[in-house]
This record gives structure tokens, C-alpha cells and sequence, in this order.
């Protein structure tokens, strides 16, 4: 990597996105400028470059040759791509000022994607009422439909043979991804499994590490890198526990923690705080498991709904 030309390399794609081309005094096209954001992210990358050792080196030279390819990755990915470890990337990170990979994804996000973006993929700031609503049911029925079609039915086979075996079933879900940790606890204990859910990250190290070969584990991550329910699942996993991963297809830091994984296909950003129609796809991926889960044990299932029913029907007037 030459130190000279690093703000060059990134801001002419930054500048580019921005629809402008500077020009020297002479006429001529001069180097594009970086955007503030990237460039401070690059900047200080070419500031500690030459103290970094190989592998860091490899990481910032890919960081700063594919900003907008880099905005989409997972840190696996990165890692796969550049033949370092994780642990690598977030050194990296740290040293370059940040607490981890994601929010230098963010620094980089923050100039590289349209604001608007952060909402929705898929929108413009000038959509009225009428277009968002298409855009956004559009994006939700692809999303659906991309889900299915990657969705493993052997995987499903396989999660179902999982939970039925199992003595206890914990379920982990963080941030948004908790919303739908919740429906699936309710959703199987209305067919009589025997679950809990975990939301708080402190109680959920606590418990996955209580458990054992008898317990099977759900853990649900659109990202697959939040390090709660990564390390949850880790922890799962080495005390004995059997763990089914709801999580978007890729590489993640989950999946290698996981025995079975069930995978949805949002193409939700992966720099946005909030889920949108990942929600869906994990719902839609719970529905289906509840549904095969009360199949495989037909006469159970059906007179515990029974029951369930009749005790709920008491809630209503």
C-alpha cells in the first residue's frame, strides 16, 4: 500500500457517489476529494499503516481498495477475504479509534449510503405516501420470497428432531431480534414444549452456561455478529447444549457455533441499527418450525392448543 495515495483511492469513489468531479487550476479533473467521514476513517488508517504488522496492513489495504463492499460485510467475511482472523480485524479497529468493526462500517456507511437508506433501502426522499407503502410491501413479499427459496428443508428436519428430543428448549434473541425470540417461546409453549426465553444479555450468559446436553438452544440474529448472543451460543454450545441458529444467509461469527442453522434472505443493510424485513423472515421461519414442530407430535400438539385455548379464552370477554 503507498501512503500517498491512499485519500485518493477513496475519494474519488466517495466523490463520485456525491455526483461531484473537482478541477485543478489548470482544467484539468483533479483528484476527487474524500467525503469527511471516509476520509477521517482513511486518514487514520494511513497514519498508523506503516506501524501496523502484515496482517494488519493486509486488513487496511482492503478496507481502503472496497469502502462500499466493506459497508456490506460481516467480519467474517472480511476476514475470509483478506486470510486473517476476526480477532485481527478488530485490532484493527481499536487501534483505528473505533470499539469495533461495526462502527467503522457505520463511519464508512455514513458517507458511501443515502441518508434516506437508513430508513429503508429501497426509498427516495421525495417518495410520497402512496410509493412508500409499494416499496416497502414489495421489499417485505421479495424478502419472503427469497427466504423460502433458501430456507433448508433438511435443516428444518433436523431443528425439529433437535427440540423434540430436547428436555428444555432456551431461546435467545437481542435488540429486535428479542421481539421475535418472545413470539417463539409463546408460539411453543402453546404446543407444550418446555421453553424459556432469554433476553437480558447478563441472564443470558448465566443460563446458556447451566446448560447441557438436554437442552436445545434457539438463538435468533439477523447478523449473526452480535457479540450477546454470539457469546451466548458459545457458551451454549461448549456446556453441551444442541443450538439452532435463525440468522441472514452469509458468513457470520454465530455459525460456527451452531448445529443447525436456518437461514433468511433480508436484503436489509447489514449498518442499520433497526431490523425491518429481516422481522419478517424470522417470523416467517418460526411460523414454519411451530408448525412442523406441532406435526411432529400431531396428538399433542392439538390437545394442548385445547387447553391453551380454553385457559386464554378466560382473557377474553
Amino acid at each position: 500500500m503507498k501512503r500517498n495515495s491512499t485519500p485518493k483511492a477513496a475519494g474519488g469513489k466517495a466523490s463520485a457517489a456525491a455526483g461531484k468531479t473537482p478541477v485543478a487550476a489548470s482544467g484539468a479533473p483533479a483528484a476527487e476529494a474524500p467525503d469527511a467521514q471516509v476520509s477521517s476513517v482513511l486518514a487514520r488508517i494511513q497514519t498508523l499503516w506503516s506501524s501496523l504488522g502484515p496482517v494488519g496492513q493486509r486488513i487496511a489495504d482492503f478496507i481502503v481498495k472496497n469502502p462500499r463492499e466493506v459497508v456490506h460485510m460481516s467480519v467474517s467475511e472480511v476476514a475470509e477475504r483478506t486470510g486473517s482472523s476476526e480477532g485481527s480485524i478488530v485490532g484493527l479497529c481499536k487501534n483505528l479509534g473505533a470499539t469495533g468493526f461495526q462502527q467503522i462500517k457505520i463511519a464508512l456507511a455514513q458517507e458511501l449510503v443515502r441518508p434516506v437508506q437508513f430508513i429503508h433501502e429501497d426509498l427516495d426522499p421525495q417518495d410520497n405516501t402512496t410509493a412508500v407503502i409499494r416499496k416497502i410491501f414489495q421489499s417485505n413479499v421479495q424478502t419472503l420470497h427469497d427466504t423460502e427459496s433458501t430456507l433448508d428443508a433438511k435443516a428444518m428436519e433436523r431443528a425439529v428432531k433437535l427440540f423434540r428430543k430436547a428436555e428444555r428448549i432456551e431461546i435467545y434473541g437481542i435488540g429486535s431480534s428479542a421481539t421475535i425470540a418472545e413470539d417463539a417461546h409463546y408460539r411453543m409453549l402453546r404446543i407444550g414444549l418446555n421453553a424459556k426465553v432469554v433476553v437480558d444479555s447478563h441472564v443470558q450468559a448465566i443460563s446458556a452456561s447451566l446448560t447441557d446436553a438436554r437442552t436445545a438452544v434457539l438463538t435468533i440474529s439477523h447478523s449473526g455478529s452480535t457479540h450477546e448472543t454470539v457469546t451466548a451460543t458459545r457458551l451454549a454450545k461448549e456446556a453441551g447444549a444442541a443450538t439452532v441458529c435463525i440468522t441472514n444467509f452469509g458468513k457470520s461469527p454465530l455459525q460456527a457455533f451452531a448445529d443447525v442453522l436456518l437461514f433468511t434472505m433480508a436484503r436489509e443493510t447489514n449498518f442499520r441499527t433497526e431490523a425491518m424485513t429481516s422481522r419478517l423472515a424470522q417470523l416467517a421461519i418460526i411460523d414454519a418450525l411451530i408448525a412442523c414442530l406441532a406435526l411432529s407430535d400431531y396428538d399433542t400438539s392439538v390437545r394442548t392448543l385445547r387447553q391453551t385455548f380454553d385457559v386464554l379464552s378466560l382473557k377474553r370477554y
